[in-house]
């Protein structure tokens, strides 16, 4: 028993190494590895090639799925290469096993000494992270030591041999086996190293590995299949034309079982490399093989996914927030970027189908603009949960500065939405002369302008596009209050076709300041984020130009605010922070 127990708690120690591995990867490189796999995708053979490159640097094929499906989803690539990608990532895996059973017996304590001595000295850093990702290295090899130290008792165990010798001979009990232990354990890679060590120990033969192996292969598949389920039928095409492949690799070998063991048991190789060979033979000829085959699956998993008439129609379903992210905070992050970008979309059609509103063609347009109201409240729901399960202990500080920048930014969008709807709900039974439309027009492009160019910096973080956005605010404020002054010089003359829309006319250029303060918000963080990055003895001299730049950039618009003006509604108070 305890021998046992000593045996799951090396497979544990192998699961727990693995992912060790995949997260720091995906927290160093997490960026890179998108840009490399999204530049990849043009060509098939460059996707192919980069899905081997980016699944063996982070040992994992399901991680490479979640990348592939995701941009799939977005529509940042074909799914053609996107298929090619992960039968790139199978190949991968393959590799990461032939290198993780080399003879390396001296390399896990150097591994562990290394990487423990580096995480604890810089545990929030890059470096950190990668003392991280050695000492998963370190864990994986000796977890492999211990199961084959564990093992050797085992294999004396006669009702253990009988029930390993009832598996033989019948590789689709095998290949279900091996599928269940690849999905439990979240890893194929874990379940093909163990399967190679316990062939390696003498406890399973050489077709009941080759079993297992297939196995392990589809379990990853349907795994990748699972993890998909919450995107749109874009994305899930992705993880079932790569299921699919698997498949039909177990239908291609089937034939063939017998005459290649018996060809594998004369070669000259121990049964732990043999296993190991048959994995990489078989993943590589099987991903080249039918990697010409892309473009009729593609067309094949569109037809079994059509698009869903929900997705054709509905904008609050979320796309982008992937629950399995959360482990690998930047992924997690990108994601909610993304979603809240949509978030800003939902606002820009806001503002158009306003304008619409603005012009008296109400009834449509004001229409659309309460559904897009209530999609945004969903969006930003979405993304507030999501950010909430995000645990921001394991955020280092530039990954929880954006973190609450995402949140800063989604609060604002969600606040712009509430006044729209309120500008729309107050305009609904009004009819405005044409000199007031007209004004009203002229602010709504500049408004328009500044949404644009306020989400643009909130994507690059560019401290030059930030200080254009500040005087695009100034320049708008300016606007208004030439605006408001004319109209109420208007007013005075009594030259006005509709007097009674004169008190919302003002208004309503008040909601539109009060809409161009939310949308510049994003101008503040970046430019503070640059002083504090200047923040240093030896660059006082930036310091304190980029300090007095944002002191004058402050000032402007604390003169510029007008005295004694209340929020007709307190609810619009907390949505103004940015002045």
């Amino acid at each position: 028993m305890l021998t046992l127990l000593h045996l799951l708690s090396a497979i544990a120690l192998l699961v727990w190494g693995t992912h060790i591995v995949r997260t720091g990867i995906l927290r160093v490189y997490g960026a890179q590895l998108r840009r490399l796999l999204s530049h990849s995708m043009r060509r098939t053979p460059l996707a192919f090639l980069a899905g081997i490159g980016v699944t063996a640097l982070v040992q994992s094929s399901n991680a490479t799925a979640l990348l592939a499906s995701a941009f799939v989803a977005e529509g940042l690539m074909a799914l053609a290469p996107a298929l090619a990608a992960m039968l790139g990532a199978d190949v991968g895996t393959a590799l990461m096993a032939r290198v993780l059973t080399l003879d390396l017996s001296w390399l896990p304590p150097l591994l562990l000494l290394c990487g423990v001595s580096l995480f604890l000295a810089q545990k929030q850093n890059p470096p950190g992270q990668l003392g991280r990702v050695a000492i998963g290295l370190g864990l994986i090899m000796l977890a492999l030591e211990l199961i084959v130290a564990t093992s050797e008792p085992i294999t004396h165990a006669q009702g253990l041999g009988l029930l390993f010798a009832s598996l033989t001979g019948d590789l689709l009990l095998a290949a279900v086996i091996g599928a269940l232990f690849a999905m439990l354990t979240y890893s194929s890679l874990a379940a093909v190293l163990l399967t190679a060590t316990l062939a390696g120990a003498g406890l399973i033969d050489l077709p009941l590995a080759i079993g297992l192996v297939i196995g392990a292969n589809i379990g990853s598949g349907v795994l990748a299949y699972l993890n998909s389920s919450l995107l749109v039928a874009a994305g899930r095409r992705v993880a079932l034309g790569n299921l699919l492949y698997k498949l039909l690799g177990l239908l291609l070998v089937l034939p063939l079982l017998d005459p290649l063991v018996a060809w594998m048991q004369k070669l000259p190789l121990s049964l732990q490399d043999q296993v190991i060979g048959f994995h990489l033979a078989y993943n590589s000829l099987r991903c080249v093989l039918l990697l010409p085959s892309v473009a009729p699956m593609a067309r094949l998993c569109t037809r079994l996914l059509p698009e869903r008439a929900t997705e054709k129609n509905s904008i609050a379903q979320p796309r982008y927030l992937d629950p399995n992210a959360l482990t690998t905070p930047i992924l997690a992050l990108a994601n909610a970027v993304r979603e809240t970008l949509r978030i800003g979309d939902l606002v820009e059609r806001m503002l158009g189908h306003l304008q619409g509103v603005l012009q008296s063609r109400r009834a449509e347009a004001g229409r659309e603009l309460r559904r897009l109201e209530e999609d945004l409240d969903a969006l930003y729901g979405a993304v507030k949960l999501y950010l909430a399960r995000l645990p921001r202990e394991a955020l280092d500080e530039a990954e929880d500065r954006r973190w609450a920048e995402i949140i800063e930014l989604a609060v604002n969008l969600r606040q712009a939405g509430y006044i729209l709807g309120k500008m729309q709900r107050r305009t609904e039974r009004q009819s405005f002369a044409r000199i007031d439309q007209e004004e009203l027009a002229e602010l709504h492009a500049e408004l328009l302008a500044n949404l644009r160019l306020g989400l643009s910096v909130f994507l690059s973080g560019d401290p030059r596009s930030a200080r254009q956005l500040l005087r695009q605010k100034r320049r708008f404020r300016a606007l208004e209050r030439r605006l408001a002054h004319a109209h109420v010089d208007r007013l005075h003359r009594q030259v006005l076709h509709s007097p009674e829309t004169g008190s919302t006319h003002l208004e309503l250029l008040e909601d539109m300041k009060r809409l161009n303060s939310l949308f510049c918000c994003s101008a503040y963080v970046v430019l503070e984020a640059e002083a504090q990055a200047a923040d240093r003895p030896d660059e006082k001299p930036e310091r304190d130009r980029l300090d007095g730049e944002l002191r004058r950039l402050l000032l402007d618009d604390a003169a510029n605010r007008p005295v004694g003006r209340v929020a007709e509604n307190p609810a619009a108070r907390p949505g103004t922070p940015c002045g």
